[in-house]
């Protein structure tokens, strides 16, 4: 029988379940021929809902009860603690699924290409956003909280979470879902001075309006900036004028808000600076960051509509015994699925899978997110590119180009992955998780104290 039909439907495999891969499913199921099984390597769905978004920003996490009505459909699976490369092969995955579509996400960072990256203190924020949110691959990280000033570099919406949360009070962290090792790391922090740094001026800065307001209305905390660094400079503003933008100008209003000269009277100051650049990261005897060299910049025409920063071989020194690099997170390969190294992306064509050696679509592998397009927009602009995968793989299926399963049947494919996995975590285990995470947050009035360990989750599912 020709899959395609409620008999025989389309089975699809997505690897990776965060809102990518929740949005594919979701529109996958749109079709009445299709059975889903998403897969993650981790027993808890959600992806960067549950380990990036920042724990006081409860309101974006309520985005998981859309993909829980789509975990409802009874044609859609969900294998938690299954990992590709580990327990299961893509060859594997071909003599189940007709189609299947990688959603991994981008779960490593960019680095700076500077002397002293590498020394003690200096980490990607990637790696401290983990952490805090318990996710079980970080939670045994440390940072050295002792010191009185950290450098966030960058300044996306990541770097102004990072920054936020180092200035927050522990009475407001504590009304937080993160992980109670890192709730009591921060308890006990020691910074008094957050300075983030942006290589261009204000109104190229990537963070949003929200995000930066919110630095405003921190209960123990300044935010300020410098006036000569907000102030907007000629290029910028001559763009703006050929190309007006309201939420730019209400950015730089903000940004240029903060550097009225005032009273600073609480315990914590966050600087956002402008126009610098990282050259070295300084050590000292102990291999330790003492200091962090950065260079001035004006602004040039990029040539493509755009200004890049270029340096004026003006450098300051500013002491820093802590640095989190926030300059763009990384997709990682899998084992057996082509790979731009270079871009960090699986390697694709409009959604398809791409072996670079033919140059040709590979039949039946697809992808979408981050891992797709890179590290861009905020959880929904990943369910347009979920949905415009969806239609290749459907486009494709049509026509009769997708794999040719050995074993056609979700029962077959159950068997095989529990035969490679017996501790899978379904999407009822997952429930029960959640039910015993909310009830002992309820009993502290927090959204939920998380499990941080994988044994710990199976343990308190499974067996």
């Amino acid at each position: 029988m020709a899959a395609g039909s409620p008999d025989q439907p389309f089975r699809v495999a997505i690897v990776g379940a965060g809102p990518s891969g929740f949005y594919a499913a979701a529109h996958l199921l749109k079709n009445p021929s299709v059975e889903v099984d998403l897969f993650d390597r981790l027993p808890t769905p959600y992806g960067l809902v549950r380990g990036g978004v920042a724990p006081d920003h409860q309101k974006i996490k309520t985005v998981v009860r859309q993909y829980d009505k789509t975990a409802q459909d009874p044609r859609f699976r969900f294998f938690g603690n299954v990992e590709l490369g580990r327990h299961l092969s893509v060859e594997d995955l071909h003599q189940f699924y007709h189609l299947i579509c990688y959603t991994t996400g981008a779960q490593t960072d960019r680095t700076l290409g500077i002397p002293g990256e590498a020394l003690a203190g200096s980490h990607s924020a990637t790696e401290f956003v983990a952490w805090y949110n318990g996710h079980p691959d970080f939670r045994d990280l440390s940072f050295d909280l002792s010191q009185e000033r950290v450098a966030v570099v960058g300044v996306g919406n990541v770097a102004v979470d990072v920054a936020r949360i180092l200035c927050r009070t522990p009475e407001e962290l504590a009304r937080t879902d993160m992980a109670d090792y890192a709730l009591e790391a921060l308890r006990h922090s020691k910074v008094r001075e957050v300075v983030m740094l942006g290589r261009r001026g204000p109104a190229q800065a990537a963070f949003t309006n929200p995000e930066i307001k919110e630095l405003g209305e921190m209960e123990d905390a300044d935010a300020i900036t410098l006036p000569a660094e907000v102030a907007l400079d000629p290029l910028s503003q001559a763009m703006l004028e050929r190309n007006p933008d309201r939420a730019i100008d209400r950015k730089i209003e903000i940004l240029q808000e903060m550097a009225v000269e005032r009273p600073l009277t609480r315990a914590k100051k966050l600087i956002i600076r402008f126009l610098v650049s990282p050259t070295e990261i300084v050590g000292d005897e102990h291999g330790t960051v003492r200091a962090l060299r950065l260079e001035k910049n004006s602004l040039s025409d990029d040539g493509r509509g755009g200004v890049r920063p270029v340096g004026t071989g003006v450098i300051e020194e500013m002491p820093v015994g802590l640095i989190f690099r926030s300059v763009g997170y990384l997709g990682v390969p899998l084992p057996g699925i082509p790979f731009n190294a270079r871009a960090g992306l699986i390697n694709n064509t409009n959604s398809r899978v791409v072996d670079p050696t033919s140059g040709q679509p590979v039949t039946g592998e697809y992808v979408a997110g981050w891992i797709k397009r890179g590290p861009s927009g905020v959880i929904g602009t990943n369910k347009a590119c979920a949905v415009d995968t969806v239609d290749r793989m459907m486009e494709d299926a049509a026509r009769g180009e997708h794999l040719h399963p050995a074993h056609s049947t979700a029962a077959e494919a159950e068997a095989f992955v529990r035969s490679r996995q017996s501790e899978v975590f379904t999407y009822a285990d997952w429930l029960k998780l959640d039910a015993l995470e909310t009830a002992a947050g309820e009993a502290l009035g927090r959204p939920r104290v998380k499990f941080t360990r994988i044994d710990d989750m199976v343990a308190a599912v499974l067996r």
